[in-house]
């Protein structure tokens, strides 16, 4: 029997575990309680176990335990609680010193070289070391590993030098001005001794070793992974020894789970239950802009499709109502957007680009002009998490002007595999995160031409992404990324509908400061007060 789940939970759901049985199984095992009779009650104000667990639920599986090579949606989960950084962010996203005390960074801007702590260890006991750098840095690079990291890396890392044991020095192919932003958000350190023992990439995922504040106890797939403190990490020990990350898919499930108090935290709390949630006098409700889109990736790129055509995807654009969709969907947390960069980045949003207007006959005019008076019919991709409704609303809108669309709704680890390795095709459903507080990421990911998730190319996009490697500053990348998001918007790259909101709610007796502007989950000074 297992202390987490009390008993074998075999009933299911098409996407995986029933939601209801996971909490009735969580709350019959966690709470460790249990009387003569076997009957117990939720603590609806006080901790779901005890005053040194804490219980998360999540809306979604976490696919792979590879912070290294998994997609951002499925790392930010965990990764800042399994894995550590050289430098990372605060909760207010500030560049902060980690894994290494300083840096100094060449006149030219191509050499940085990174003073690294003492006396850290790896979970398994390993120490660690400038070679741990290295091998974690060329395991992105390298193409055998599939990593979701590599276009961020491989373009403009040269070579990297290890002079001793606490130094490592990466030379650059050109300057980059996010260099620092990609190693804070990106570069999770991994054992190399460890690692390269592994038959495959795959099996790191299956038994990962980090040098964060919790290390890996428990890995129930499609049920939780189960976090216990790492006592011998170098930083402020975290003040909760066990967490628990519960996979409850269901929204309304998820939402009794935080009421009835079987558990502590609730990510991704369905908005319709905002308001009522925010009566309840144990809950606090954080809605935290996460600077994302949420939108329709398009394959543009893709020669025979409509989608190649610009007038087509400005069709796209003008059919759909965002303001409906945002009140009618998203219950009123939202805001429509001219650009892809979304208002929340510290620069690079544009307010003077204004998003396209609901107008279904200007679509028509638009769809006839490009050779389809008809419409045609597409597929659409939408992943289990992302509200039903919003892909229903699109293909309604949509229908409206002739465009018939088949909705694919499928769970989101198998969504995320097909997306990684770009076989959401047509168009899918889709929202990125801020994971590095610079415009970089969610752009270069998405419209890049070696983009991780690009299927979209345009000359004039490229060559100001070449210009941002050698700039720097606030000011100067911001003009350039305003200029980007307005191609991007007049070449209708994407069918843009609302700024991303995450919201959670926890118990009053939980002290937890959100990640601000990003989807990470930040659990390193979480505590019961």
């Amino acid at each position: 029997m297992n202390r987490l789940t009390g008993r074998r939970v075999v009933t299911r759901m098409a996407s995986g575990l029933r939601a209801g049985a996971a909490v009735a199984a969580l709350a019959a095992g966690v709470l460790g309680a249990m009387g003569a009779s076997g009957a117990m009650a939720a603590d609806k104000t006080g901790p779901a176990v005890d005053r040194n667990t804490l219980v998360v639920a999540l809306d979604k599986e976490i696919q792979s335990l590879d912070a290294l090579v998994t997609a951002s949606g499925d790392s930010q989960r965990y990764a800042m609680s399994i894995f550590d950084t050289l430098y990372g962010f605060d909760a207010k996203g500030n560049i902060v010193p980690r894994m290494a005390t300083s840096y100094t960074m060449s006149s030219d801007g191509l050499t940085y070289t990174f003073k690294l702590r003492p006396n850290i260890k790896f979970h398994n006991g390993d120490p660690f070391t400038s070679g741990d750098v290295k091998y974690s840095i060329e395991r992105v690079i390298d193409p055998a590993s599939k990593s979701t990291r590599r276009p961020y890396f491989a373009p403009v890392i040269d070579a990297i030098d290890t002079p001793d044991p606490l130094t490592v020095r990466i030379r650059l192919k050109q300057p980059d001005g996010v260099f620092l932003n990609k190693i804070a958000g990106f570069l999770f350190i991994v054992p190399q001794k460890y690692t390269s023992s592994l038959p495959s990439v795959e099996a790191f995922a299956a038994a990962p070793i980090g040098s964060g504040p919790y290390r890996v106890k428990t890995n129930k797939v499609g049920q939780y992974l189960e976090l216990e403190r790492f006592d011998d990490f170098y930083g402020d020990k975290p003040a909760i020894k066990t967490l628990v990350f519960k996979y409850i898919p269901e929204p309304s499930s998820r939402v009794n789970a935080i009421v009835s108090g079987e558990v502590d935290i609730a990510a991704m709390i369905p908005l319709a239950e905002v308001a009522r949630l925010r009566q309840d006098a144990a809950l606090d409700v954080i809605t935290n802009p996460v600077s994302s889109p949420m939108h329709v990736r398009l394959y543009s790129n893709v020669p025979d499709s409509p989608l190649a055509k610009r007038d087509v995807r400005l069709a796209l654009n003008y059919a759909v109502d965002a303001n409906a969709i945002i009140k009618g969907v998203f219950h009123g947390v939202g805001a429509p957007m001219g650009t892809f960069i979304s208002k929340y980045f510290p620069y690079g949003g544009d307010p003077s680009v204004a998003p396209y207007p609901y107008d279904p006959a200007k679509a028509r005019a638009l769809l006839k002009q490009a050779g389809y008076p008809n419409g045609f019919s597409i597929k659409l991709y939408d992943a289990v998490g992302t509200p039903k409704e919003f892909a229903e609303a699109l293909a309604a809108y949509w229908g409206q002007v002739g465009v018939k669309v088949d909705i694919n709704r499928i769970d989101y680890a198998a969504w995320s595999r097909l997306n990684n390795t770009h076989k959401t095709g047509p168009m899918t459903t889709t929202q990125f995160t801020n994971a590095i507080y610079d415009p970089i990421h969610p752009v270069a990911g998405s419209f890049s031409k070696d983009g991780a998730w690009s299927d979209y190319y345009n000359p004039e996009v490229e060559a100001l992404l070449k210009q941002l490697d050698t700039t720097t500053g606030a000011e100067a990348r911001g003009a350039l990324f305003r200029k980007i998001g307005k191609i991007l918007h007049d070449d209708a790259s994407a069918v843009l509908v609302t700024e991303l909101f995450n919201v959670f709610a926890k118990k009053k007796t939980l002290t937890w400061e959100v990640q601000q502007g990003s989807g990470f989950l930040n659990f390193r000074k979480v505590a019961w007060h």
